[in-house]
């Protein structure tokens, strides 16, 4: 349930071959930077790069108080809104927000993406028209600074790595005020309530709700 292919429709990312690669998703954020460095020079006369390895699409807004940090791509009728901070290394997809006053660091973003309202997202990877809630974060280190663990059950998987945020599937919505802790795997189509601290792994299909209780969503 937390495989790449589990969680995610590769058609709708232009790091559909990268991320083939892996079995599990976390274990592409250590290529990011590299996979935008290698797709930037051969987007096609419809990006722009902007500034040196940071490409744009000319649909794309961004607004004049954005920042764009190197190595970034910012996909097709994308608007990167007023004071977002895009530290670099970040993989933007097709008519996705960054909205205001947000920040991405190390992250893939899937087409129709939305992180519109002070998010921080870092060492993340977000599926297929995810949404983030206002004042919605990833916590991408452990507070003891060890490496992190994606704990599912009694079932517990050594990342070897420690900076991972969390995996948001295709469809999954976060409520504002959210915190996905080190580690955090949602599965597709799955709702997160508000003021939620949610760890582990959320299976597709379901419910957190703010006081830690997991519950399957009923069949329409």
């Amino acid at each position: 349930m937390y495989k790449i292919t589990d969680i995610y429709d590769l058609d709708h990312t232009i790091a559909k071959d990268y991320l083939m690669n892996y079995t599990y998703p976390w274990e592409a954020l250590k290529g990011i930077k590299e996979l935008i460095l290698t797709l930037g020079p051969n987007l096609g006369e419809d990006y722009e790069e902007v500034s040196e390895t940071v490409w744009v699409h000319k649909t794309a807004k961004v607004f004049p108080s954005a920042y764009l940090g190197a190595p970034c791509i910012i996909g097709p009728n994308t608007e990167v809104r007023h004071c977002a901070f895009i530290r670099g290394s970040a993989l933007v997809g097709a008519d996705c927000v960054v909205g205001n006053s947000c920040e991405l660091k190390n992250v893939i973003l899937f087409d129709h993406v939305q992180t519109p309202h002070y998010n921080y997202v870092g060492d993340s990877i977000l599926g297929y028209y995810s949404h983030m809630g206002a004042g919605s974060i990833t916590s991408n280190v452990k507070s003891d600074k060890k490496l992190v663990v994606v704990k599912n059950g009694d079932e517990h998987i050594e990342t070897g790595i420690k900076k991972f945020g969390a995996m948001l599937g295709d469809y999954v919505e976060v409520g504002c005020n959210s915190v996905l802790n080190p580690g955090t795997v949602i599965g597709r189509h799955s709702n997160i309530y508000p003021t939620s601290c949610v760890r582990g792994v959320i299976p597709e299909n379901s419910i957190h709700k703010n006081d830690g209780t997991v519950i399957r969503k009923k069949e329409d």
